[in-house]
């Protein structure tokens, strides 16, 4: 699998899932230090390799009062001491073209954002910077039909794309993950669940997306047993005052209790 290709990775010489994990938006140094910190001791105690995450801005937002972020240079300057206090790489999500060469500066890994991962010109653009592009699949897509936006990366000269399934939409305001595309769309890329933006309710009537939270663990055991090769989740020390999609993400207290469930199911799994 393609990790040893990302600087800083650690703890890739075991049969563990990878972690992508952080903030949905970064909403100030103190705050992502603060994340990453308590998610970098509780990775390193499992053996889990870790990418933090956390948004430099938000561009796909319901309302034109919704927090954006706090200026592109500076979030993406947070990212960076992320990434050299800690010594862990960094991801962060790109909306455009402009977008793929800026934060190839700061980060590890590119992600294209599920509404966007059809922009040829956006996918392409973040394959020839040579970092890994996280292919969030589109909520309207098939598995099946990811195999295109891979090869739209291997077509650019890059070897390292990743699928990763944010659940379908279900009616106009729920998601549904379908396992079954696991395995189909591990022939293509390797595949990372996100566990907590498959839970939103999006499309509310207040312009807010919800989210069911209490089912995060529920659904990080199923991409487990399923078979996936790493797991994505927003988390946060306050979910409740986040500024960006509090409604479905993770307790930050609750983290390494669910991380060490799922790395039991995992050497489990690997038995079979």
């Amino acid at each position: 699998m393609q990790l040893d290709a990302i600087p800083r990775l650690k703890h890739t010489n075991g049969d563990n899932f990878f972690l992508l994990a952080g903030p949905c938006a970064i909403e100030g140094e103190e705050m992502a230090l603060k994340i990453a910190e308590k998610v970098v001791s509780i990775t390193d105690k499992l053996q889990i390799p870790y990418v933090f995450k956390g948004s430099f801005k938000k561009a796909n937002r319901s309302r034109i009062d919704s927090f954006t972020g706090i200026g592109d240079e500076k979030a993406l300057k947070i990212l960076r001491k992320v990434s050299e206090t800690f010594d862990v790489p960094t991801v962060t999500d790109i909306h455009e073209i402009s977008d793929a060469t800026k934060a190839a500066e700061y980060v590890d890994v590119l992600q294209i954002p599920a509404f966007l991962v059809r922009q040829t010109d956006l996918v392409v653009a973040a394959a020839e910077t040579g970092k890994v592009v996280n292919l969030k699949k589109g909520q309207f897509m098939s598995p099946e039909s990811m195999q295109h936006a891979v090869k739209k990366v291997t077509d650019s000269g890059n070897e390292q794309a990743w699928i990763t399934d944010r659940g379908t939409m279900f009616g106009y305001q729920d998601m549904v993950v379908d396992f079954r595309g696991v395995p189909t769309m591990k022939q293509y890329a390797p595949v990372v669940l996100d566990v907590t933006h498959s839970l939103q309710q999006p499309n509310q009537s207040s312009g807010v997306t919800g989210g069911r939270p209490a089912l995060i663990g529920t659904m990080a055991r199923a991409g487990i047993a399923a078979g996936v090769d790493g797991l994505f989740m927003e988390t946060h020390f306050d979910p409740k005052n986040a500024k960006s999609d509090g409604a479905n993400m993770l307790d930050l207290s609750l983290l390494e209790k669910l991380l060490t469930d799922l790395v039991a199911i995992r050497k489990v799994i690997n038995q079979l």
